[in-house]
């Protein structure tokens, strides 16, 4: 039951259905799941962990949320580990991960045209490349940068035109790795999340002024499990 409460509220947080700032209450979080209190804490314990749930001003437990600062920090070091993770999957990668980026792209451009599938699509493909490059410690890191990235909210892929120029984006880095041009998939690869960062800003911006329109107060909206 813990497993099952952490994984849902998680998955609520990476898809935006509890927002960044928004506190969530440990009795509303038992309704919505129809679970008791114990893997109910059992999963808040984690997250807290994990750093996407902090203790909110005057009690309580919120969604962590990133300002202006911490967002550049965030993408500075993502550019950094980013293209590392791509230069050494130029020299290290084998020829059956390389086949399989390119299949990735491939099926990638196959799919429907909405954000949200297009981010889960994107996430598999970046772990493929840390994996390929064959460091552990560059893997842990760049997973544990994932929890802070979905922090951030909507997907930069909800953009007009992103998803064709990403797609572009991935195409090239695999065809740098494939040729094994470390510097060239290094230098595309930060390109691409600087890009990101771009379109970030963006957003954040948009949101600012547009107000929240994914907020679930109470959570009363969300999906039963």
């Amino acid at each position: 039951m813990a497993e099952q409460a952490y994984r849902a509220l998680r998955n609520a947080i990476q898809e935006g259905r509890l927002e960044a700032g928004q506190r969530v209450l440990e009795l509303e979080l038992c309704s919505w799941l129809k679970v008791s209190r114990t893997p109910i804490r059992e999963a808040m314990r984690r997250l807290q962990s994990d750093g996407m749930l902090v203790h909110a001003p005057g009690g309580g437990l919120s969604v962590a949320q990133h300002d202006l600062r911490a967002v550049a920090e965030l993408y500075d070091v993502r550019e950094r580990l980013e293209g590392a993770a791509a230069g050494m999957s130029a020299r290290f990668a084998d020829a059956t991960e390389i086949h399989m980026l390119q299949a990735m792209v491939d099926t990638h451009r196959q799919l429907p045209d909405d954000p949200k599938v297009h981010a889960r699509e994107n996430t598999l493909f970046h772990e493929q490349i840390y994996r390929a490059a064959h460091n552990r410690f560059l893997l842990k890191s760049l997973q544990d940068l994932h929890d802070s990235v979905v922090l951030l909210g909507r997907t930069t892929f909800a953009a007009p035109g992103r998803i064709a120029e990403a797609l572009g984006e991935h195409q090239a880095i695999v065809a740098a790795i494939a040729r094994r041009d470390e510097v060239e998939a290094e230098q595309l690869a930060r390109r691409h999340v600087r890009r990101g960062y771009e379109l970030r800003l963006a957003a954040m911006a948009e949101a600012a002024r547009a107000g929240s329109q994914n907020r679930i107060d109470g959570l009363k909206d969300l999906p039963r499990r």
